[in-house]
Protein backbone atom coordinates (compact mmCIF):
# COMPACT_ATOMS: atom_id res chain seq x y z
CA UNK A 1 0.00 0.00 0.00
CA UNK A 2 1.28 3.85 -0.68
CA UNK A 3 1.35 6.41 2.10
CA UNK A 4 -2.34 7.06 2.15
CA UNK A 5 -3.72 3.73 1.60
CA UNK A 6 -4.54 2.26 5.02
CA UNK A 7 -5.87 -1.32 6.53
CA UNK A 8 -6.67 -3.25 9.45
CA UNK A 9 -6.27 -6.59 9.86
CA UNK A 10 -8.91 -8.45 12.12
CA UNK A 11 -10.07 -12.08 11.74
CA UNK A 12 -9.81 -14.08 8.76
CA UNK A 13 -13.50 -14.28 8.21
CA UNK A 14 -14.52 -10.98 6.92
CA UNK A 15 -13.05 -8.38 5.01
CA UNK A 16 -14.32 -4.81 3.79
CA UNK A 17 -12.92 -2.97 0.80
CA UNK A 18 -13.63 1.08 1.63
CA UNK A 19 -13.55 3.08 -1.69
CA UNK A 20 -13.18 6.66 -0.94
CA UNK A 21 -15.13 9.53 -3.67
CA UNK A 22 -14.10 11.21 -6.73
CA UNK A 23 -11.09 14.05 -5.51
CA UNK A 24 -11.01 12.44 -2.01
CA UNK A 25 -8.64 10.10 -0.11
CA UNK A 26 -8.29 7.10 2.07
CA UNK A 27 -8.69 9.09 4.81
CA UNK A 28 -12.26 10.17 4.43
CA UNK A 29 -13.18 6.56 5.47
CA UNK A 30 -11.21 5.97 8.26
CA UNK A 31 -14.18 6.90 10.50
CA UNK A 32 -16.00 4.27 9.34
CA UNK A 33 -13.37 2.18 8.90
CA UNK A 34 -12.95 2.20 12.85
CA UNK A 35 -16.61 1.60 13.72
CA UNK A 36 -16.41 -1.38 11.11
CA UNK A 37 -13.28 -2.69 12.83
CA UNK A 38 -14.86 -2.41 16.06
CA UNK A 39 -17.84 -5.18 15.00
CA UNK A 40 -14.67 -7.38 13.88
CA UNK A 41 -14.26 -6.70 10.07
CA UNK A 42 -10.45 -6.77 8.96
CA UNK A 43 -10.51 -3.30 6.21
CA UNK A 44 -8.43 -2.48 3.05
CA UNK A 45 -8.87 1.45 1.73
CA UNK A 46 -7.03 1.78 -1.16
CA UNK A 47 -5.57 5.58 -2.72
CA UNK A 48 -7.82 5.02 -6.41
CA UNK A 49 -5.49 5.64 -8.88
CA UNK A 50 -4.88 9.48 -9.79
CA UNK A 51 -5.60 10.38 -6.36
CA UNK A 52 -3.93 11.92 -4.12
CA UNK A 53 -1.70 14.31 -5.59
CA UNK A 54 -3.47 17.44 -7.80
CA UNK A 55 -5.57 18.04 -10.30
CA UNK A 56 -3.11 17.20 -13.40
CA UNK A 57 -2.70 13.87 -11.99
CA UNK A 58 -5.84 13.06 -11.83
CA UNK A 59 -6.69 14.25 -15.26
CA UNK A 60 -4.40 11.73 -16.40
CA UNK A 61 -6.27 9.20 -14.85
CA UNK A 62 -9.88 7.81 -16.28
CA UNK A 63 -12.84 5.83 -14.78
CA UNK A 64 -11.54 2.61 -15.88
CA UNK A 65 -7.86 3.51 -13.79
CA UNK A 66 -10.01 3.79 -10.73
CA UNK A 67 -11.66 0.71 -11.22
CA UNK A 68 -8.32 -0.90 -12.13
CA UNK A 69 -7.00 -0.05 -8.86
CA UNK A 70 -10.03 -1.06 -6.98
CA UNK A 71 -9.94 -4.40 -8.41
CA UNK A 72 -6.16 -4.70 -7.17
CA UNK A 73 -6.91 -3.58 -3.62
CA UNK A 74 -10.19 -6.43 -3.96
CA UNK A 75 -7.98 -9.52 -5.03
CA UNK A 76 -5.58 -8.78 -2.13
CA UNK A 77 -8.39 -8.16 0.21
CA UNK A 78 -9.86 -11.94 -0.95
CA UNK A 79 -6.48 -14.12 -0.64
CA UNK A 80 -6.44 -12.39 2.89
CA UNK A 81 -9.97 -13.31 4.17
CA UNK A 82 -13.02 -15.55 3.73
CA UNK A 83 -15.42 -12.96 3.00
CA UNK A 84 -15.17 -9.85 1.01
CA UNK A 85 -17.28 -6.98 0.93
CA UNK A 86 -16.84 -3.31 -0.56
CA UNK A 87 -17.89 0.06 0.82
CA UNK A 88 -17.98 3.14 -0.87
CA UNK A 89 -19.35 7.12 -1.25
CA UNK A 90 -20.17 8.23 -4.36
CA UNK A 91 -17.41 7.52 -7.05
CA UNK A 92 -16.20 4.64 -4.71
CA UNK A 93 -19.72 3.52 -4.31
CA UNK A 94 -20.18 3.11 -8.02
CA UNK A 95 -16.54 1.18 -8.39
CA UNK A 96 -18.13 -1.15 -5.63
CA UNK A 97 -21.01 -2.42 -7.55
CA UNK A 98 -18.60 -2.46 -10.49
CA UNK A 99 -16.20 -5.11 -8.87
CA UNK A 100 -19.79 -6.80 -7.74
CA UNK A 101 -20.51 -7.12 -11.35
CA UNK A 102 -17.17 -8.70 -11.98
CA UNK A 103 -16.78 -10.91 -9.43
CA UNK A 104 -20.31 -11.85 -8.14
CA UNK A 105 -18.42 -14.11 -5.09
CA UNK A 106 -18.06 -10.82 -3.11
CA UNK A 107 -21.15 -11.02 -0.55
CA UNK A 108 -22.71 -7.68 -0.24
CA UNK A 109 -22.25 -3.93 -1.08
CA UNK A 110 -22.91 -0.49 0.85
CA UNK A 111 -23.31 2.66 -1.30
CA UNK A 112 -23.27 6.01 0.24
CA UNK A 113 -24.78 8.80 -1.66
CA UNK A 114 -24.68 7.36 -5.36
CA UNK A 115 -24.43 10.17 -7.92
CA UNK A 116 -25.47 9.22 -11.85
CA UNK A 117 -25.90 13.56 -11.79
CA UNK A 118 -25.15 15.96 -9.83
CA UNK A 119 -28.51 17.72 -9.26
CA UNK A 120 -28.46 18.23 -5.36
CA UNK A 121 -30.45 21.58 -4.15
CA UNK A 122 -26.83 23.23 -3.92
CA UNK A 123 -25.53 22.21 -6.80
CA UNK A 124 -25.10 25.01 -9.91
CA UNK A 125 -27.38 24.73 -12.46
CA UNK A 126 -24.32 24.05 -15.42
CA UNK A 127 -23.33 20.86 -13.08
CA UNK A 128 -26.91 19.47 -13.03
CA UNK A 129 -27.07 19.65 -17.14
CA UNK A 130 -25.45 16.19 -17.09
CA UNK A 131 -25.92 15.76 -20.86
CA UNK A 132 -24.33 19.10 -21.72
CA UNK A 133 -21.48 18.35 -19.75
CA UNK A 134 -20.36 15.25 -21.38
CA UNK A 135 -20.38 16.75 -24.57
CA UNK A 136 -18.19 19.68 -23.51
CA UNK A 137 -16.08 18.38 -20.34
CA UNK A 138 -13.70 16.36 -22.17
CA UNK A 139 -12.55 18.98 -24.55
CA UNK A 140 -8.95 20.40 -24.64
CA UNK A 141 -10.03 23.83 -23.79
CA UNK A 142 -12.64 22.58 -21.03
CA UNK A 143 -11.47 19.63 -19.46
CA UNK A 144 -8.48 21.33 -17.20
CA UNK A 145 -10.84 23.55 -16.16
CA UNK A 146 -11.59 23.36 -12.29
CA UNK A 147 -14.20 24.22 -9.70
CA UNK A 148 -14.25 24.08 -5.89
CA UNK A 149 -17.08 22.39 -4.21
CA UNK A 150 -19.42 24.61 -2.62
CA UNK A 151 -20.25 25.08 0.89
CA UNK A 152 -21.60 23.06 3.25
CA UNK A 153 -19.29 21.06 1.58
CA UNK A 154 -21.34 18.06 1.70
CA UNK A 155 -21.87 18.31 5.36
CA UNK A 156 -24.70 19.02 7.70
CA UNK A 157 -22.64 18.97 10.71
CA UNK A 158 -21.95 22.46 11.32
CA UNK A 159 -18.06 21.93 13.41
CA UNK A 160 -17.32 19.74 10.53
CA UNK A 161 -18.30 22.07 8.02
CA UNK A 162 -16.59 25.51 9.98
CA UNK A 163 -13.41 23.18 9.76
CA UNK A 164 -13.41 22.78 6.25
CA UNK A 165 -14.30 26.57 5.66
CA UNK A 166 -10.75 27.40 6.84
CA UNK A 167 -8.46 28.79 4.20
CA UNK A 168 -6.15 26.26 5.58
CA UNK A 169 -8.09 23.24 6.10
CA UNK A 170 -6.65 20.05 5.62
CA UNK A 171 -9.75 17.28 6.69
CA UNK A 172 -8.72 14.87 4.17
CA UNK A 173 -5.20 14.23 3.73
CA UNK A 174 -4.13 13.71 0.10
CA UNK A 175 -7.78 15.69 -1.18
CA UNK A 176 -7.47 17.53 -4.03
CA UNK A 177 -9.35 20.86 -3.26
CA UNK A 178 -10.64 21.91 -6.90
CA UNK A 179 -12.71 18.84 -9.59
CA UNK A 180 -11.69 19.31 -13.11
CA UNK A 181 -14.87 18.76 -16.17
CA UNK A 182 -12.41 15.91 -17.52
CA UNK A 183 -12.44 13.92 -14.27
CA UNK A 184 -16.58 15.36 -14.01
CA UNK A 185 -16.66 13.69 -17.52
CA UNK A 186 -14.89 10.42 -16.21
CA UNK A 187 -17.53 10.46 -13.24
CA UNK A 188 -20.79 10.56 -15.84
CA UNK A 189 -18.71 8.17 -17.91
CA UNK A 190 -18.42 5.84 -14.88
CA UNK A 191 -22.25 6.32 -13.98
CA UNK A 192 -23.43 5.51 -17.48
CA UNK A 193 -21.21 2.00 -16.79
CA UNK A 194 -23.28 1.51 -13.57
CA UNK A 195 -26.57 1.93 -15.37
CA UNK A 196 -25.41 -1.12 -17.59
CA UNK A 197 -23.92 -3.59 -15.10
CA UNK A 198 -26.51 -2.93 -12.31
CA UNK A 199 -28.63 -5.92 -13.51
CA UNK A 200 -25.60 -8.35 -13.16
CA UNK A 201 -24.98 -7.16 -9.43
CA UNK A 202 -26.22 -10.57 -7.33
CA UNK A 203 -25.10 -9.45 -4.28
CA UNK A 204 -27.56 -7.83 -2.11
CA UNK A 205 -26.65 -3.69 -2.04
CA UNK A 206 -27.23 -1.20 1.09
CA UNK A 207 -28.50 2.05 -0.37
CA UNK A 208 -27.64 4.64 1.61
CA UNK A 209 -28.24 8.30 0.83
CA UNK A 210 -29.26 11.36 2.78
CA UNK A 211 -32.94 13.09 2.29
CA UNK A 212 -31.60 16.54 1.81
CA UNK A 213 -28.37 15.46 0.26
CA UNK A 214 -26.40 18.57 -0.86
CA UNK A 215 -24.78 17.31 -4.14
CA UNK A 216 -27.22 14.29 -5.52
CA UNK A 217 -30.61 14.37 -4.92
CA UNK A 218 -32.68 11.23 -3.61
CA UNK A 219 -33.56 10.41 -6.87
CA UNK A 220 -30.15 8.94 -7.95
CA UNK A 221 -30.64 5.94 -4.90
CA UNK A 222 -34.07 5.09 -6.37
CA UNK A 223 -32.63 4.73 -10.43
CA UNK A 224 -29.85 2.56 -8.26
CA UNK A 225 -32.61 0.29 -6.77
CA UNK A 226 -34.58 0.19 -9.99
CA UNK A 227 -31.48 -1.06 -12.30
CA UNK A 228 -29.86 -3.74 -9.76
CA UNK A 229 -30.97 -7.33 -10.43
CA UNK A 230 -29.88 -8.85 -7.06
CA UNK A 231 -31.70 -7.78 -3.31
CA UNK A 232 -31.50 -4.51 -2.20
CA UNK A 233 -32.10 -2.12 0.99
CA UNK A 234 -32.20 1.52 1.19
CA UNK A 235 -31.48 3.65 4.36
CA UNK A 236 -33.00 7.03 3.75
CA UNK A 237 -30.92 9.23 6.56
CA UNK A 238 -32.76 12.57 7.72
CA UNK A 239 -30.05 14.32 9.20
CA UNK A 240 -27.14 14.35 7.15
CA UNK A 241 -25.60 15.97 3.47
CA UNK A 242 -23.63 13.96 1.03
CA UNK A 243 -20.71 12.81 3.07
CA UNK A 244 -22.67 10.28 4.64
CA UNK A 245 -20.38 8.06 6.30
CA UNK A 246 -18.61 11.08 8.18
CA UNK A 247 -21.77 13.79 8.95
CA UNK A 248 -24.14 13.53 11.75
CA UNK A 249 -25.30 10.26 11.36
CA UNK A 250 -22.56 8.32 10.57
CA UNK A 251 -22.62 6.18 13.52
CA UNK A 252 -25.92 4.89 11.95
CA UNK A 253 -24.80 4.57 8.81
CA UNK A 254 -21.75 2.07 10.66
CA UNK A 255 -23.80 0.12 12.20
CA UNK A 256 -26.68 -0.72 9.50
CA UNK A 257 -23.00 -1.48 7.44
CA UNK A 258 -22.22 -4.04 9.74
CA UNK A 259 -25.42 -5.47 10.26
CA UNK A 260 -25.59 -5.37 6.44
CA UNK A 261 -22.78 -7.62 6.04
CA UNK A 262 -23.32 -9.73 8.78
CA UNK A 263 -21.66 -8.83 12.20
CA UNK A 264 -22.70 -10.84 14.86
CA UNK A 265 -25.22 -8.89 16.91
CA UNK A 266 -22.91 -7.94 19.90
CA UNK A 267 -20.37 -6.47 17.13
CA UNK A 268 -23.64 -4.53 15.42
CA UNK A 269 -24.05 -2.14 18.42
CA UNK A 270 -20.35 -1.60 18.95
CA UNK A 271 -20.38 -0.77 15.28
CA UNK A 272 -23.01 2.26 16.33
CA UNK A 273 -21.62 3.63 19.89
CA UNK A 274 -20.74 6.53 20.89
CA UNK A 275 -16.52 7.55 19.37
CA UNK A 276 -15.40 6.96 23.15
CA UNK A 277 -17.37 3.97 23.92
Amino acid sequence: MNDLSFGVSRDRSKGVLLLHGLTGAPAEMRLLGRRLSRAGFTLSAPLLAGHGADQKALLRSTWRDWLDSAREAYRKLAAEVDEVYVAGICVGGALGLALCAEAPEIRGAAVYSMTFEYDGWNMPRWATAAPLIQLVANLPLARRIGFAEPYPYGLKDLRLREMASRPDANLIEGAIDRMPLGSLYQMYRLGRHVDRIAPEVSAPVLIVHADEDDMSHPRNAARLQAGLGGPSEVLRLDDSYHMVHVDRQHALVAQRTATFFGAPIGARARAGAPADA
